[in-house]
């Protein structure tokens, strides 16, 4: 499958406008997305691609914005993928605790949990804000024992992670074939045999339990689900969930009430939001 890469140039250049151009993408079926010093480049596949939808988007119609966006694209031949993934994904070093990195990398500083990830078209690598507040939010949880949901997996990241904290069974579960062939092929590289990958929806949640359940997709989704959710999860399990803003923390606190969980704290970075509950 070939791909186009659409390189959006942001002058001057602001982490934060970055951010917001991601999650937009996100929402017209953009699978990956790699920084560099001025641009984000975003990949989505070929037949999808469609320029009118990109110079439509909420980011080009703010009057008197204080930075300009310019867009151009080419076509990523399928074969080259790899070829670009190298030479743009550098480790990722979160709370001294854990190093997300590809196979190729191997000057990387010793720490506790040491994640293989060849990402591909997946999401999940730990640059994103929302990956990373995922990773540190893990890091806070007992998982000894216990059985853990990676919904939305992306590169199954957060699942390997949780292997890695000894979780006893971990299940990820991605809608999209990429991530979910992807998925096998970084649990098969760390080693985490405990971590079974399905490929589906919430509806595959029906009659599973598990004590943690992560997700980390975007804010409609968390809403329209969030009941499969907590369906699983038993008196005093945990729901931690990320992909939307700071703005958006009341409406998801909202419906967390409505479905008997309880607030217990949130991360920030760059406006994007990792927030845990309880099952009362």
């Amino acid at each position: 499958m070939d791909y186009i890469e659409l390189k959006c140039q942001i002058q001057p250049f602001s982490e934060e406008i970055a951010e917001i151009l991601i999650a937009e993408l996100g929402e017209l079926d953009y699978e990956s997305f790699t920084q560099s010093e001025d641009a984000v480049e975003a990949y989505i596949q070929a037949p999808l691609f469609d320029m009118k939808e990109v110079e439509q988007l909420s980011i080009n119609q703010l009057p008197n914005a204080p930075f300009k966006l310019s867009y151009s694209n080419k076509t990523i031949e399928s074969q080259d993928w790899n070829a670009l993934w190298e030479s743009n994904f550098s480790p990722v070093i979160i709370s001294d605790q854990v190093v997300i990195r590809a196979s190729f990398h191997t000057d990387t500083p010793k720490v506790p949990y040491d994640i293989v990830i060849d990402p591909k078209m997946s999401f999940g690598t730990g640059h994103h804000s929302t990956t990373s507040l995922m990773v540190q939010s893990i890091l806070e949880l007992d998982l000894d024992g216990k059985s853990v949901l990676d919904m939305g997996c992306g590169t199954s990241l957060l699942a390997i992670l949780a292997s890695k904290r000894n979780a006893e069974k971990v299940d990820a579960i991605d809608i999209d074939e990429w991530p979910y062939t992807n998925s096998l092929e970084n649990i098969k590289n760390n080693k985490a045999d405990n971590v079974s990958v399905f490929l589906g929806d919430a509806t595959l949640l029906e009659g599973k339990q598990y004590d943690v359940v992560l997700a980390n997709i975007n804010r409609n989704i968390l809403l329209n689900d969030m009941k499969h959710y907590v369906a699983c999860l038993p008196k005093n399990g945990e729901l931690v969930m990320s992909g939307f803003y700071t703005e958006d923390l009341k409406y998801i606190k909202e419906e967390a009430e409505k479905n008997n969980m309880e607030y217990i704290s949130h991360k920030v970075d760059l406006n994007w939001v990792a927030v845990r509950f309880i099952k009362k």
